[in-house]
């Protein structure tokens, strides 16, 4: 998980010494549309590297978000995400979510009547295989030096 820094209205991207804005660039509203409804995460994978353990969006285990469902309103590109797995933490919260037509998705995870202006974090994952009914965000981690993949798979309930 890339994590950003946001600043006011600007965000900046913080990643290998350099910085570069994100929220400064145009909306893929089609891929944002796609999104609208509600999904759950059927599994959250690492490619080539089966023995790691990711700490997802500084919230729990990736592993607990196996399961956890996720509404995404495109229109206002708010919603929310519910971690509900058994042996893990029950975690709630409102969300605010865009796609920018590079093909990033970026989140911010609120609290409970806060205003994503006020939150200064905030995660840029990389959308793949969007279909109607499916799609993944992936996201680089660094593991002993090597980046690896974390692939969080998203299928549509509704």
């Amino acid at each position: 998980m890339r994590k950003i820094i946001l600043i006011g209205a600007m965000s900046l991207m913080l990643f290998a010494c350099k910085t570069s804005s994100i929220t400064n660039t145009k909306l893929d509203k089609k891929a944002e549309v796609a999104m609208k409804g509600n999904w759950v995460i059927t599994s959250v994978s690492y490619p080539g590297s089966d023995y790691i353990k990711v700490n997802s969006f500084q919230l729990a285990d990736s592993k607990c978000f196996e399961g956890s469902a996720w509404k995404l309103v495109s229109n206002n590109n708010k919603g929310t995400m519910d971690l509900t797995s058994a042996n893990c933490a029950a975690f709630s919260s409102p969300i605010t979510w865009f796609v920018n037509q590079e093909g990033q998705f970026v989140l911010k995870v609120l609290n409970a009547g806060e205003k994503a202006k006020k939150v200064r974090d905030g995660y840029v994952l990389t959308v793949a295989n969007q279909t109607e009914t499916s799609f993944q965000l992936i996201d680089k981690i660094n593991v002993g030096g090597k980046m690896t993949d974390v692939v969080y798979q998203f299928q549509k309930t509704n």
